[in-house]
């Protein structure tokens, strides 16, 4: 058996880039966490001490209702989840720039069977107003019937739902008639942005089930849906088997969201990571050809550069474009994010813009 100190290393552990949180490496204590819950058996499936033990965990933050279902990934949280909420004729009604609208190749349609009626935002937020764009020809045969909202928090945008948005949001989707489900795949940054605990804008604001984030907050893998509201879903137990996305060794996923969420870990990652956003933004805010779109509220920075800077500045730091025909860009910060890493994107930007 090889050892793992002398295992090959594949990469440059020096290199950084601001193309996606995903791209960080585990956090070292969740690394702790899954070597703790490693020997030795452990019932399979769910059954098992962790899997128990992050049932409190949850109910910590999101009160003695929630329940916790360990999954894969985001878009199986997401799937699962919104799955769980509607009959097979439910629509759900999101935002355009929705991460279940443009980045799970259509997985809450081909696989939950549901429909997404998508409205624009300007900063990718939905209000109780833009809702009503979508949320109408109940009992029309003939067309999807809107019975869930769901929303992103933080959205794709970077920016952040306050408590009373979320709130209003919620109230009103309810006075219809309607679930309300929350991606939260940056929840803890977003949390870390509002200084509000994950209840506040979650349980107490009316959210029905939420996808519960980990792999962009230092996660190896793993997410889990939290249903808030019992009424609100049903049959997630056979759902997440039926949606390949019950782990058999489940403890390992389970060891994971304890780590990040049992103690403070999340919101100390994701508040260092914001705060590597906004030092970003604040390097670049007078830097003559760089513009911003959105307000940075989070670990995402959204700016606009002159032709051809993104493409050379590539070539060091990888990063995406968010839309190609305007030049803008996006810019993540990570767990891992250090101040050295920001220095030297900055510099480079400005010896591009000359």
């Amino acid at each position: 058996m090889t050892d793992i100190a002398s295992a090959p290393t594949l990469h440059d552990r020096a290199l950084r880039g601001f193309a996606s949180d995903n791209y960080a490496g585990a956090h070292p204590e969740v690394l702790e966490a899954i070597a703790a819950a490693n020997g030795g058996h452990q019932i399979a499936y769910g059954e098992d001490l962790y899997t128990a033990e992050l049932q409190n965990v949850v109910r910590g933050h999101f009160g003695d209702q929630a329940e916790a279902f360990p999954v894969f990934n985001g878009t199986g949280a997401n799937v699962v989840g919104l799955q769980s909420m509607l009959p097979r004729w439910g629509a759900v009604v999101c935002s355009t720039t929705a991460h279940i609208h443009t980045d799970e190749n259509a997985a809450p349609e081909r696989v939950a069977g549901l429909k997404l009626l998508t409205v624009p935002t300007p900063d990718g937020k939905l209000t109780p107003e833009l809702i009503d764009v979508e949320a109408w020809g109940w009992g029309d045969e003939h067309r999807a019937q809107p019975l869930a909202v769901s929303i992103t928090q933080t959205t794709e945008l970077g920016t952040a739902y306050t408590v009373d948005e979320v709130a209003a949001i919620a109230s009103h989707a309810h006075s219809l008639g309607m679930t309300v489900h929350l991606d939260g795949s940056r929840i803890s940054n977003a949390a870390a942005s509002l200084g509000v605990p994950l209840r506040a804008f979650t349980t107490d604001a009316g959210v029905d089930v939420v996808s519960l984030g980990g792999t962009k907050n230092g996660l190896l893998y793993g997410e889990a849906v939290v249903v808030v509201n019992p009424a609100a879903a049903t049959g997630i137990t056979f759902l997440r088997k039926l949606d390949m996305q019950l782990a058999s060794k489940m403890r390992f996923v389970s060891a994971q969201l304890i780590a990040l969420y049992g103690g403070d870990l999340w919101l100390r990652s994701a508040t260092h990571a914001n705060a590597m956003a906004a030092r970003l933004r604040e390097a670049v805010a007078d830097v003559p050809g760089v513009t911003f779109t959105q307000p940075t509220q989070s670990n995402a920075v959204f700016a606009v550069l002159p032709a051809g800077v993104a493409d050379r500045l590539r070539e060091s730091f990888r990063f995406y474009d968010w839309n190609t025909a305007t030049g803008e860009v996006r810019w993540m910060c990570a767990f891992d994010t250090t101040e050295a890493d920001i220095d030297a994107f900055v510099a480079a930007l400005k010896r591009e813009l000359g």
